[in-house]
């Protein structure tokens, strides 16, 4: 059975902008060698080098196209008054959501690449 996820991928045309975007999420970023890793709670992210990416990897590589979602662990009032602060342009919110544990909040901006991120929270 599956337990849990462990990482995710995703790729990246302008790696240091999405290093930095990520660490204001609060990621903690190690280089791979080749590629970086994210890590957050008791995941991470691998982020690919567009045109470098390791093999195997997806059919339709394509910055842009991911839609994640991160539970956070703090007011998201907070977390978005720190993340404008920070130079982040948030897409929506903060909007009523339902998640795996159920009700929750949800708040939605955009990494550099493209891709839609969600921060929501269960508080």
């Amino acid at each position: 059975m599956i337990r849990k996820i462990d990482h995710l991928v995703i790729t990246s045309a302008d790696i240091d902008a999405c290093v930095a975007f990520y660490e204001h999420l609060g990621f903690q970023a190690r280089d791979a060698g080749g590629r970086w890793e994210l890590f957050a709670g008791d995941f991470k992210l691998n982020v690919h080098i567009l045109g470098h990416e390791l093999e195997p990897r997806a059919a339709q590589v394509q910055p842009g196209s991911a839609d994640l979602c991160f539970e956070i662990d703090e007011p998201l009032e907070a977390c978005r008054d720190r993340l404008v602060r920070a130079g982040v342009r948030i897409e929506l919110g903060i909007v009523n959501r339902h998640g795996v544990r159920g009700a929750m909040r949800s708040l939605y901006l955009r990494d550099p690449e493209g891709n839609l991120v969600e921060l929501c929270s269960y508080e």
